[in-house]
C-alpha cells in the first residue's frame, strides 16, 4: 500500500540531499503511510502528539498511539515500513503520552548528526527538540503537496468508493427534501444511510443549507432552519473512506422549483458542462477559473465567492486549486472538483459539483448524483 507514494518521496529527499526526515502532518502521514484515523471527533485526546512518520535510509517507520494502530493497516508488515506505538490511555497511573511519543521519537532519531527534514508547521514544541538535538532541523512544510496532486492507480480506486459514497448520500437527499422537515433532518438520513453501507461510522462534511439562509447561504453545517415550501437546498457532501476523501454538492426542491429557481439552476448545469468541456492536460489552472466566471457573469449573474474548483486526495481540498491566481497546469492523473454556483442571500442559490479525473485527452466524471432538473 502506498508504494508509489513513498518512491516519489525517497527522489525527493534525495534530490534535496536528506537522509532523514519527520513528517508531521496528518495528509503526509495519510499519503505515505495510508494510516486512516475516524477524524469526525478530530484527534484522540489520549495522543501525546501527532501521528508521525520517521524516514531513514529509505525505511518509514509510522508512530502512531497504541489503541489507533488498528488503523495503520497492514503498513507495518510492508518491506520498507515498521508500525511504532506507544501507550496513551491507562488506569494504573496518570496519562503521560506526551512522554511516551517523545520517547519513541528518540529511539528512532538516534545519535547520528546532519540535517533532518522536519514539516515543522505541525510538529509540537516537545517533539522538535528531539529533532533539534539529533541533527540541524530542515523545514521541508509543503514539500509532499505537489507530489499529492497527481494519484495513483490505488488513490483513484479509494477515490471511485468515496464517490459511491456520497452519490448514495445526494439520493437519499433528493427523497427526503420535502417541506417541514429541517436541514438537520435531511443531514441525518443522509449520514445513517452512508454508515449503514460503509458498515462503520463514516466522517461526512461539509454543508446543508436552504437558500433563505442570511446573509451567508453559501455553506455551512446543517441547523434547525426549516424546509418551506419554496425552499431550495444545497447538500454539499464529503465522504473519508480509507484516509481518502470525497466531494460533491447538489441541490434539491421541497416542491417543485419556482421559476427564477429553474433560470439559477439550468444556467449552473450549463456553467459545470462548460467546464468539464476545458479539462484536459496542459491547461492552467486559472485559465479555468477565469472562463467559468466569465461564463456565470455575461448570464447576469454575480460571480460566486468562492473558487471554481480544487483537488481532493487525502485532504478535501488540495491542490491543485481552481482559482484566479493559480498557474499549474492540469496533469493527467490528477482528481479534481469543479462547483460554480449562484446566490441570493436571504433568497435562494445553487451550487453544482462534479468530481472528474483528468485523463490525457479530457476528463472523465467520477460522480453521478446529478441529474438534469
Amino acid at each position: 500500500m502506498h508504494e508509489t507514494q513513498r518512491q516519489r518521496t525517497r527522489d525527493l529527499l534525495r534530490e534535496e540531499g536528506l537522509e532523514r526526515a519527520l513528517f508531521s502532518h496528518l495528509d503526509s502521514v495519510k499519503w505515505l503511510t495510508g494510516y486512516a484515523p475516524q477524524v469526525q471527533l478530530g484527534g484522540n485526546h489520549f495522543a501525546g502528539g501527532p501521528a508521525l512518520v520517521w524516514y531513514e535510509d529509505g525505511h518509514f517507520t509510522l508512530v502512531v498511539l497504541d489503541i489507533d494502530a488498528e488503523h495503520a493497516g497492514a503498513f507495518g508488515d510492508e518491506p520498507d515500513g515498521t508500525l511504532l506505538t506507544y501507550p496513551g490511555y491507562a488506569v494504573e497511573e496518570p496519562v503521560r503520552s506526551p512522554e511516551h511519543i517523545a520517547t519513541a521519537l528518540g529511539t528512532l532519531t538516534g545519535s547520528a548528526s546532519g540535517p533532518i527534514g522536519v514539516e515543522m508547521h505541525s510538529l509540537p514544541a516537545h517533539l522538535y527538540e528531539i529533532v533539534q538535538a539529533a541533527g540541524d532541523p530542515v523545514a521541508i512544510d509543503g514539500r509532499l503537496v505537489p507530489l499529492r496532486m497527481v494519484k495513483s492507480e490505488e488513490e483513484i480506486a479509494l477515490l471511485r468508493r468515496n464517490f459511491e459514497l456520497s452519490d448514495l448520500g445526494h439520493r437519499v437527499a433528493a427523497v427526503t427534501t420535502r417541506p417541514g422537515l429541517r436541514e438537520i433532518d435531511v443531514w441525518t438520513a443522509i449520514h445513517s444511510a452512508i454508515n449503514r453501507e460503509a458498515g462503520f461510522r463514516v466522517p461526512l462534511g461539509n454543508d446543508c443549507v436552504v437558500g433563505y439562509r442570511d446573509p451567508n447561504n453559501v455553506g455551512g453545517w446543517p441547523k434547525d432552519l426549516e424546509i418551506k415550501g419554496d425552499t431550495a437546498l444545497i447538500v454539499d457532501l464529503s465522504t473519508a473512506y480509507g484516509g481518502y476523501w470525497s466531494d460533491s454538492c447538489n441541490v434539491y426542491y421541497a416542491t417543485e422549483p419556482t421559476e427564477r429557481q429553474i433560470g439559477i439552476h439550468r444556467v449552473i448545469e450549463e456553467t459545470l458542462v462548460f467546464a468539464i468541456s476545458l479539462i484536459r492536460p496542459g491547461v492552467p489552472c486559472r485559465d479555468v477559473d477565469g472562463k467559468v466566471r466569465a461564463f456565470v457573469e455575461k448570464r447576469g449573474y454575480p460571480v460566486y465567492p468562492h473558487h471554481t474548483g480544487h483537488g481532493v486526495g487525502v485532504s478535501v481540498h488540495e491542490e491543485p486549486r481552481i482559482t484566479p491566481y493559480n498557474d499549474t497546469p492540469l496533469e493527467e492523473g490528477m482528481v479534481i472538483m469543479l462547483e460554480p454556483g449562484i446566490y441570493f442571500p436571504g433568497e435562494t442559490s445553487c451550487r453544482l459539483e462534479h468530481g472528474l479525473l483528468v485523463t490525457k485527452d479530457g476528463a472523465e466524471v467520477l460522480t453521478s448524483h446529478i441529474d438534469p432538473l
